[in-house]
């Protein structure tokens, strides 16, 4: 009981949290302050303790009674002064006089040193102070050193020879020693220059140091991957060679061990997050290897916490051109190590989009997609797009889709157009499509208890439930809930993505981000809510009618219209005559140049707004683009006729009536009006392609083999059909298989082999026989100097 009531007891957890955050750094602080002046008090008598010693053995202690004094008068003269001094014995009181006495019969009286307050008989401490020694010896009164003469030479006067002295100076031990230590050093200094080497020596002995910190670095990793759990606090040590202080290997070991530490948290990292443990599961009890694998997560997360940090700060430093105090690295070579650092952050932000801190990975990563160095916003948009590509749940996507929005917002939509090009790799049109099945199949709800009783029998209920374990069973194989959680998922980041493009093409028409804009919403068109679309479309005629945006741009409205009007679109009754005409007007700005990039999507627009809404199209408008393709054909590249001639194939088998372009001699009402800008009344049914007779002609042999083919009238069978794999391809897929972007020719041109004459022609057979004769009747003939006279050309010259 009293070592219970003796313990301190320890404080509730309730009572230091009532404690506040400010008294407890106070409390902190008065602790650390008393320490320090403790710490101080102690050093200080410390340090006249050694003082005192040094002073006690320095000088020559003086005994009280000498017996080898050689000065007797001092003595004499002593002893007689303590005589005066004494007081007679007929002046003191009885009392003191007894005492005296008794005293005097005492051994112990003569022996003992009168100047101690001790008893009698104490025995000696054992234990006994150092100063008290020194203190019974007696002071004396330092005197001046006799000062010594040096003997100079001397002078030689008329009086004869004076002798000439000085003193010697005077000079302090301690000082004596000091000055004597630094010549000691200043000669080590001497005796052993450090040698400069030359740069070949400089450049072995960095190789060298090099390879000893790789086999470092090679030995911590192999340790770690083996047994990653006993190892974990090698990652510690691996992690401080961030701060590699050698400036000859310095930036290449930092980059070596930011890379290795990377690959490391890829391999050792488990697939689950990491939660920090409450108060109740630290205080319970655990077996071992719960205990071992707890530390281990724990090490895990710190030390990857301080990862990520240093890497954020080596991009800080970069960005804000900071020199370190160390001046280990230069400001050059920050670029690289940032450049290390921002690799490594795209690499975990990919490969660990379950873990810890990825949401800080992403704050980290956005803005550098808008950074200024072309390969570091190359670097993290490759990243995010990855990531866009492979997140199947949507979690990591709705994540980076928030800080990109924002980000964008932030900037007043003054941003790099690559941000938003990330969009179109965002995985959710395949699950919009899960949505309707869920729709029409909702999941059964299964029966109550009370239900049960009401409604079943003992047997059938018996029955009732074995099928609802089986159908719970069923339902966790198929994972109905992660579909459920995903299409929440997507069509959150779905709004977000809207939200964005919208303020866009509200506040910001002829900001660069438009066509990305445009092509974002061609591609989830299909996806936008019914209620927007009367508004969409009269912005994207009203940008195409403004003349601000650049043919491509233009053709991304037309695009993003007609996949609006072939989705959920079909239902309005909105006449797009509007876009027909103006890709019909504009279809002879493409050519070989430039502007052949836009074939792509000029071959995706015709499928949608002809092909896929044939119901809607007259024959007219149809006549009249199969014949402006044609003529397009004529001034375009190998593969975008090829992409031309397979929709124009298509068209043909869409519309059969259209093969009337095929007969010169048939003839309808009025004439055809190639400029005439309205596809539905340039009367194209009087007109024939005979564009098809020169691309027949065409040098590349797939143009020539779809020239014969439309020729023939498209046949499905016989000698003018197309093989398989040029008949079951897309018009688009056509036109990136014939590409010419790697500048070789496809089909490969066959070489010719050039069969060598046995007989060299020679120089008169190449000749006309007549042509030989006059040549040879002018080389034989002998030449005659005659003087030149030009007097008569003078006169018959005109005056």
């Amino acid at each position: 009981m009293k070592a219970r009531r003796n313990k301190k007891q320890v404080p509730s957890f309730r009572k230091l949290l009532k404690t506040s955050k400010v008294k407890l750094e106070n409390k902190l602080k008065n602790k650390q302050f008393k320490q320090q002046s403790t710490l101080k008090k102690y050093r200080k008598e410390q340090r006249k303790l050694r003082q005192a010693v040094k002073d006690a053995v320095s000088k020559k202690p003086i005994p009280l009674e000498d017996p080898k004094e050689k000065r007797p008068g001092k003595r004499i003269e002593r002893e007689e002064e303590e005589e005066e001094e004494a007081l007679p014995l007929d002046m003191m009181d009885e009392d003191d006089l007894q005492l005296m006495k008794d005293l005097g019969q005492r051994a112990s009286f003569l022996t003992r040193d009168l100047s101690s307050s001790d008893p009698v008989h104490a025995k000696k401490r054992k234990h006994e102070h150092i100063i008290e020694k020194y203190e019974k010896i007696p002071r004396t009164l330092q005197t001046a050193p006799e000062k010594e003469l040096i003997q100079l030479l001397p002078i030689k006067d008329k009086s004869g020879i004076i002798p000439q002295t000085r003193e010697k100076p005077v000079i302090d031990s301690n000082q004596d020693e000091e000055d004597q230590e630094e010549v000691e050093l200043e000669e080590e200094v001497i005796e052993d220059p450090i040698r400069e080497l030359t740069l070949e020596e400089h450049l072995i002995d960095r190789k060298k140091k090099l390879q000893e910190k790789k086999m470092h670095i090679a030995a911590l990793a192999s340790a770690i991957l083996s047994d990653p759990e006993s190892n974990i606090k090698k990652l510690k040590e691996l992690r401080s060679m961030l701060m590699e202080q050698d400036p000859d290997v310095a930036v290449t070991v930092r980059k070596l061990v930011i890379v290795s530490l990377m690959e490391l948290f890829k391999d050792i990292t488990p697939s689950y997050k990491i939660r920090p443990l409450t108060e109740a599961e630290k205080s319970t009890k655990m077996r071992k290897e719960t205990q071992k694998l707890r530390e281990f997560e724990e090490g895990l997360v710190s030390q990857y916490k301080f990862y990520l940090e240093n890497l954020e700060q080596m991009v800080k430093d970069w960005k804000q051109r900071k020199l370190k105090k160390s001046n280990v690295v230069s400001l050059k070579a920050y670029k690289g190590l940032a450049e290390v650092a921002v690799k490594s952050l795209c690499e975990l932000l990919v490969a660990l989009p379950h873990f810890n801190f990825h949401n800080n990975i992403i704050v980290l990563i956005v803005p550098l997609m808008n950074d200024v160095s072309k390969l570091v916003s190359e670097m993290c948009c490759e990243a995010v797009k990855k990531l866009f590509k492979q997140d199947k749940v949507g979690q990591a996507s709705l994540g980076v889709i928030k800080v990109i929005s924002g980000f964008v917002k932030g900037r007043n939509y003054e941003v790099r157009p690559e941000m938003l090009k990330t969009f179109l790799c965002l995985r959710i049109k395949e699950i919009e499509v899960k949505k309707d099945t869920e729709d029409i199949n909702k999941p059964k709800k299964f029966m109550t208890f009370k239900e049960k009783r009401k409604t079943l029998s003992r047997m059938q209920r018996k029955w009732k439930k074995a099928e609802e374990k089986l159908e719970r069973e069923l339902r966790e194989a198929e994972a109905s809930e992660s579909t459920e959680k995903k299409l929440k998922l997507h069509t959150e980041t779905l709004n977000i993505v809207f939200v964005t493009y919208f303020r866009i093409l509200k506040k910001a028409q002829r900001s660069p981000l438009l066509p990305a804009v445009l092509e974002g919403l061609a591609k989830f068109a299909h996806l936008i809510n019914v209620e927007f679309f009367d508004d969409l479309l009269v912005v994207l005629h009203t940008l195409i009618e403004s003349g601000d945006l650049s043919y491509q741009e233009s053709l991304h409205c037309v695009q993003t219209a007609f996949h609006i009007l072939s989705g959920q679109g079909d239902v309005l009754n909105i006449d797009p005559m509007k876009f027909y005409t103006h890709l019909y007007k504009t279809l002879f700005k493409l050519h070989a140049g430039a502007t052949n990039e836009g074939v792509e999507i000029v071959l995706q627009c015709l499928d949608v707004m002809l092909t896929k809404r044939r119901k809607q199209v007259s024959q007219q408008r149809a006549l009249a683009f199969i014949k402006r393709l044609c003529t397009l054909a004529l001034h375009v590249l190998p593969n975008s006729s090829i992409g031309i001639l397979a929709t124009n194939r298509i068209l043909m088998h869409t519309f059969p009536k259209t093969d009337l372009l095929l007969d010169s001699e048939s003839q309808g009402s009025g004439v055809f009006l190639p400029e005439l800008d309205e596809p539905e009344y340039c009367n194209a049914q009087n007109t024939a392609l005979w564009e098809l007779h020169a691309l027949r002609r065409h040098y590349h042999p797939i143009v020539q083999r779809f020239a014969a083919h439309l020729m023939a009238g498209a046949p499905s069978e016989g000698s003018e059909a197309l093989k398989p794999e040029l008949s079951r391809r897309s018009a688009a897929e056509l036109f990136e298989t014939y590409s010419m972007a790697a500048m070789t020719f496809n089909p490969p041109v066959e070489s010719s082999n050039s069969k060598r004459k046995d007989k060299v022609l020679q120089r008169d057979s190449f000749l006309d026989e007549d042509l030989n004769q006059l040549i040879k009747r002018h080389c034989n003939e002998v030449a005659t100097h005659l003087p030149l006279d030009f007097t008569k050309y003078l006169e018959s010259s005109p005056q």
